[in-house]
C-alpha cells in the first residue's frame, strides 16, 4: 500500500463522518486514538512480543467486541479512564473526547478502517506520510484554524538542511505544533548518516528530540505523527510536553534549536477585576533570563530560544516583520542578541506562504556564545526572498526548488567563503547598530512592482497580495482593539 492509498482510504471516509457534521480535525482526532491503540495491541503480538502496557478492558480487543449504544459508551469511557495514563499514552488521551455521535460509523471506522491494516508491518514512510497527508488537508480547511500549526514542508527542509544535524545532538521545538522540525531533524540525521550503531539509534529514537505544545489537540497529533515516523513508543516517556513554554525556564539546554512559533503578537489572558467582570489583560511575561519584559509573544519566544541553547548552540526561528524593526523592548531583545549571540544570517520570506493569512515572516539563524565584553554578531547576511517574488497555497505554492539558492548560498559549514550575490548580501555589525532602532528590516532590490505598472504581477497574484497586506493590518488593529476591550459578559 502506497501512503497516497493509503491516505485516500483514510480520507474518503471522513467525508461520511462529516455528513455528522464532524470537522477534519475531529476525524483526525479520532484517528489518532484508534491508530495508537490499534498499534499497541500488535505489538504485544509476534514478531513484537512487547509486554502489554494498555490496561486490560481499555485496550483494542475491548472495542471489537463491542457494538451499538454499547460501543459508544464504552468507548466514551475508554477515552476518559486513558487520560489519565503516563508517557505517550497520556499525552494522546490527555482530554480525550468522543466525537462520532453514531456507534454504526464508529463500528464501521474501528473494524472495515483501521482493524483491517496491520499498522506495525507498514513501512514507517508511508504511515508517517499518510499521516503527514490527513494533517496537511486539515490545515488546508481553513475552517478549523488547523493551519496555524503547520509550517510548509520545503520550508523546514530547507531550514533544516542548511542547520545539519547530527546525531548525538539534542534538538528542541518549543512550539513543535504537529512536528514538522523534529521529522526533518529525525529524517536528516537517518538519511544522512546511514550507518549508525545500535545506541546511537536508541539516542535518535527516544532521547535526541525534545518539543513542547501548548495546544493538547495539536500535542496528541504530534506524539502520534512521531511514532508512525518511529520516533518514541508508545509505552516511553513522550518526548512532548504539553505546556505554555513561555511560562518558565525549564532548565534543560539544547544543542539546537529549530522552531515557528505561533503567530499572533500580545499574549493575553482572562481575569476578574474588583467589580467581579471579566476582562482581558495583555500577559506580560516576567523571567529573570530575559533581557526584555514584554507581552509581544514572538518576542518573548527569541528569548526563550536563546535560554534553551547550550553555549555554542545553534538556533533557526521563524518570525513575524514586527521582531525586525519594533521599537521599546524589541530594540532591546535585538541589541542583547547581537551582543550575546553571533546572528549571521536572516531570510525574508515572501507572503503566501502561511494558512494564518497576511503574514509577513523571516528565519532568523544565530548561535549562542559565552559571556563577552565584544559583541559575537560581526556580519548578519540577508537573503531576499520576498521582493518581486509571489507566492499562493493554492495556484503556486512554495517548492524545495524555489529554496534551493538560499540553501546554496548560506553554505553550512562553510560560511566564511560566502559570496555575495543578487538576493543575498551582508551587513556589518556597526552598520546595524547605527539604523534607527536597530532595525533588522533590511531591503536593497527594487520591488518592481512599485516602479513599472507595465511589469504588474498577474491579477490574482496582485489581488491576493492586496488582501494579505489588509488582512495583516486587520490582524494588527484587531490585537490592539482585543486588548483594549472587555470580554463578553462583563
Amino acid at each position: 500500500m502506497t501512503s497516497n492509498g493509503l491516505v485516500q482510504r483514510l480520507w474518503s471516509y471522513c467525508n461520511v463522518l462529516r455528513d455528522d457534521g464532524l470537522s477534519y480535525g475531529d476525524y483526525v482526532e479520532q484517528l489518532t486514538y484508534l491508530l495508537f491503540l490499534k498499534m499497541a495491541d500488535e505489538q504485544t503480538k509476534p514478531p513484537f512480543d512487547r509486554p502489554v502496557f494498555i490496561p486490560d478492558g481499555l485496550d483494542w480487543p475491548s472495542l471489537l467486541a463491542r457494538d451499538g449504544d454499547d460501543l459508544e459508551v464504552h468507548y466514551r469511557h475508554l477515552l476518559e479512564e486513558s487520560g489519565r495514563g503516563s508517557g505517550m499514552l497520556g499525552v494522546v488521551f490527555r482530554k480525550a473526547q468522543n466525537r462520532i455521535q453514531d456507534p454504526a460509523k464508529l463500528r464501521r471506522l474501528i473494524v472495515d478502517l483501521i482493524d483491517r491494516e496491520q499498522w506495525m508491518t507498514l513501512d514507517a514512510d508511508v504511515k508517517g506520510d499518510a499521516y503527514e497527508g490527513l494533517l496537511q488537508k486539515n490545515a488546508e480547511d481553513v475552517k478549523t484554524g488547523a493551519g496555524q500549526y503547520f509550517t510548509p514542508r520545503p520550508l523546514i527542509r530547507a531550514i533544516v538542511d542548511v542547520m545539519r544535524p547530527e546525531p548525538g545532538m539534542t534538538i528542541c521545538d518549543p512550539a513543535c505544533g504537529t512536528g514538522g522540525f523534529l521529522l526533518a531533524a529525525h529524517e536528516y540525521i537517518s538519511r544522512n548518516t546511514p550507518y549508525l550503531d545500535p545506541d546511537e539509534k536508541r539516542r535518535l529514537r527516544f532521547d535526541a528530540l525534545r518539543g513542547c505544545e501548548i495546544v493538547d489537540n495539536t500535542a496528541r497529533l504530534c506524539v502520534m505523527n512521531l511514532l508512525l515516523h518511529g520516533i518514541g513508543a508508545e509505552d516511553a516517556e513522550s518526548p512532548i510536553v504539553v505546556s505554555d513554554s513561555l511560562q518558565g525556564d525549564p532548565g534543560d539546554r539544547y544543542e539546537m534549536v529549530l522552531t515557528n512559533p505561533p503567530f499572533g503578537k500580545k499574549s493575553s489572558m482572562t481575569i476578574v477585576n474588583v467589580e467581579g467582570q471579566t476582562e482581558r489583560e495583555d500577559l506580560v511575561i516576567v523571567r529573570d533570563d530575559f533581557w526584555a519584559t514584554t507581552s509581544n509573544k514572538q518576542l518573548n519566544f527569541v528569548q526563550h530560544v536563546k535560554t534553551l541553547l547550550a553555549i555554542n548552540g545553534r538556533a533557526a526561528v521563524v518570525v513575524p516583520d514586527n521582531v525586525l524593526f519594533e521599537g521599546g523592548a524589541g530594540e532591546t531583545v535585538r541589541r542583547k542578541l547581537l551582543h550575546e549571540c553571533d546572528v549571521h544570517t536572516l531570510l525574508r520570506l515572501p507572503t503566501g506562504l502561511f494558512y494564518a493569512q497576511g503574514v509577513k515572516a523571516n528565519v532568523l539563524f544565530f548561535d549562542r556564545k559565552p559571556a563577552s565584553e565584544t559583541p559575537w554578531t560581526t556580519t548578519l547576511w540577508v537573503y531576499d526572498l520576498r521582493t518581486n517574488v509571489h507566492f499562493t497555497l493554492k495556484q503556486n505554492p512554495l517548492g524545495y526548488e524555489d529554496l534551493e539558492d538560499f540553501v546554496e548560498a548560506y553554505a553550512g559549514d562553510h560560511r566564511s567563503q560566502r559570496r555575495e550575490r543578487e538576493r543575498f548580501k551582508p551587513f556589518g555589525y556597526d552598520e546595524l547598530l547605527a539604523r534607527d532602532k536597530v532595525s533588522l528590516d533590511l531591503t536593497w532590490l527594487r520591488d518592481e512592482s512599485l516602479e513599472d505598472s507595465a511589469n504588474l504581477p498577474p491579477p490574482d497574484v496582485l489581488a491576493q497580495e492586496i488582501v494579505e497586506e489588509l488582512e495583516a493590518a486587520i490582524s494588527e488593529f484587531a490585537q490592539i482593539a482585543e486588548s483594549l476591550r472587555p470580554v463578553e459578559g462583563g
